[in-house]
């Protein structure tokens, strides 16, 4: 089956939209990549209220829980990663490692990323976004 976007006029598989009950076929009207791209747009509109939400959001009892368990995740997968993690905070607290800006945008706000967990004080500086992003890079090789 297929179904018309009412924003883009697209012509999409049914798959291409989210579900949504109260709809005659069961999806929602509008595709996924427009409901993104309204999604990112109100967001960047009202960054300060969304924000604080996520704040509220993450003081949730069951995200805590979650949190806890996809930590225990983490460092069950490879105790490497938590030894180095381990090592870089303890040196940025004694003075041997220097938080820097990010490497590719020059953001300040960094964390330390990892191309080899069994060199743990050899990282590079990159903000969020960007380690993201890496991640994403390495997980495609």
């Amino acid at each position: 089956m297929e179904k018309r976007c009412f924003k883009c006029q697209a012509i999409k598989p049914l798959s291409e939209f989210y579900k949504q009950s109260k709809m005659a076929d069961g999806h929602f009207n509008k595709c996924k990549e427009c409901f993104k791209q309204d999604v990112r747009k109100y967001r960047l509109e009202n960054i300060e209220s969304v924000r604080q939400y996520d704040i509220e959001r993450g003081k949730r009892p069951e995200r805590i829980k979650a949190s806890i368990e996809i930590t225990r995740i983490w460092r069950a997968a490879d105790k490497r990663r938590q030894k180095a993690h381990n090592s870089v905070s303890y040196a940025i607290k004694t003075g041997r490692l220097v938080r820097e800006p990010c490497c590719l945008c020059g953001n300040e706000k960094t964390v330390a990323h990892h191309e080899d967990y069994d060199k743990p004080l050899e990282v590079i500086w990159l903000c969020q976004a960007c380690h993201k992003q890496r991640h994403k890079e390495v997980k495609a090789l």
